[in-house]
């Protein structure tokens, strides 16, 4: 099913996700719309799952200088569901997606030094269905667009904000 029904949809998604604290009269005011007309449609967006909530962006990590690294994960066939559910219990995994190759969970690891990498990379590793993991150390960020692109730390509302305001 497509969320994005008109150019009105698009354009509002692309306005919110530059700025997600945007306002349900500014939003309208840029979209040449009414306000409530701006409001049902946020709700409509987060009903449908579209908009799955509201992220704030770090310009810097105000926990120091946390060690951060991609781990590539390769898994038993029909295992994912339970290693993901044993990924989401560790809090050092920050993101993970589902790739196609030859591995299939790309991760980001955060710790606050290196060397606890490692201990986190022993626990995956001792996950039952974990076939390998290949993993390189994050030196620097050049490009960062978005809160699922940070690899940060992101506050994360979980669900919708009423009116498609963040708090």
């Amino acid at each position: 099913m497509n969320e994005l029904r008109d150019n009105i949809d698009r354009q509002l998604v692309g306005l919110l996700l530059a700025d997600g604290r945007a306002s349900a009269t500014e939003l309208a005011r840029k979209l040449g719309v009414g306000r409530s007309t701006v409001q049902e449609r946020i709700a409509r967006l987060e009903r449908s799952g579209l908009i799955a909530g509201y992220s704030a962006i770090l310009s810097h990590d105000p926990f120091g200088d946390a060690a951060q690294a991609l781990v590539m994960v390769s898994i038993v066939q029909r295992r994912q569901k339970d290693i993901l559910d044993r990924l989401r219990a560790l809090p050092e995994v920050v993101n993970c997606l589902t790739i196609a190759g030859d591995y299939d969970l790309v991760l980001t690891v955060q710790t606050p030094r290196v060397e606890d990498i490692d201990a986190v990379l022993d626990e995956i590793l001792g996950f039952e269905g974990i076939e390998r993991c290949k993993s390189w150390i994050i030196l620097g960020r050049h490009i960062q667009r978005g809160a699922a692109a940070t690899g940060q730390a992101a506050a994360v509302t979980e669900g919708p904000s009423a009116g498609g305001k963040s708090a």
